[in-house]
């Protein structure tokens, strides 16, 4: 199967049998289907989705350590995008409330029968493939011979906030466009003044300084991990320079 066909699926859920059947239910719906990770809590999921980046996160409401509304509050901030169900086994309409804000798709009682994950599952799909492929109209009319080059940075740069937590490279930005890194490197300066790669960064460092400034719990390596930085010390050094600061000195 293509990868560009597959629907990645993260779900939280902390009782093991829940958790077992649901994933059984779901990879039974679509071959599409695959599971690249499950949690008991909402800390372990929220470390699931920023290290496998799914496209679907299933999660229960009531969880220890970090609660389901907690979750996709946090997974909202960084990925606005991706599409959430909430289950409960309680009809805990106050949360269901609390969590349209978050781009969450539906509300599934427990216990889940199949039709009704169908259903559910059927729509996220349709909706996940729809926007795929006005990603692809819209990469198809931006070519370098007519495009309007001034849009193309808007969505370089729409791009770069919605997945700066990755592990991205220029090179792996322009191929996302179909453009090679030195011709995206070159308006994107016309048009910001900056390289992309400055602009990145500048997302990345106002994303640290709000973590560490309103979420003191994590870590400074928990930091740079949630902001797209892998080595504790290169992100200590980039914060630096870019503040004046250490991160421990900015977050005390």
């Amino acid at each position: 199967m293509a990868q560009a066909n597959v629907i990645k699926v993260v779900i939280a859920e902390d009782e093991d049998i829940i958790r077992g059947t649901l994933v059984r239910k779901l990879e039974g719906l679509d071959q599409a289907i695959q599971i690249v990770g499950s949690a008991q809590d909402g800390k372990e999921a929220l470390e699931l989705v920023n290290r496998e980046q799914p496209d679907l996160l299933i999660t229960d409401i009531r969880m220890p350590v970090m609660d389901g509304i907690e979750l996709i509050q946090s997974i909202h901030r960084y990925y606005p995008r991706m599409r959430k169900i909430i289950t409960s086994g309680f009809a805990d309409f106050e949360y269901a409330r609390q969590a349209i804000q978050f781009n969450v798709i539906e509300y599934l009682l427990k216990p889940i029968a199949t039709t009704e994950l169908a259903r559910v599952y059927n729509r996220v799909k349709t909706l996940i493939e729809a926007e795929r492929t006005d990603f692809k109209t819209q990469m198809k009319s931006l070519q370098p011979s007519g495009a309007d080059t001034e849009e193309l940075v808007q969505m370089v740069q729409g791009f770069m906030r919605e997945h700066y937590s990755e592990d991205l490279s220029l090179e792996q930005i322009a191929r996302s466009f179909n453009f090679t890194a030195s011709y995206l490197s070159k308006i994107f300066i016309k048009h910001t003044e900056e390289p992309p790669s400055r602009y990145l960064m500048s997302l990345r460092i106002n994303e640290a300084k709000y973590l560490l400034r309103n979420h003191s719990h994590l870590s400074v390596k928990e930091v740079g991990e949630q902001v797209g930085y892998s080595d504790q010390f290169y992100f200590s050094r980039i914060f630096k320079q870019m503040t004046g600061f250490t991160p421990k000195e900015f977050q005390k």
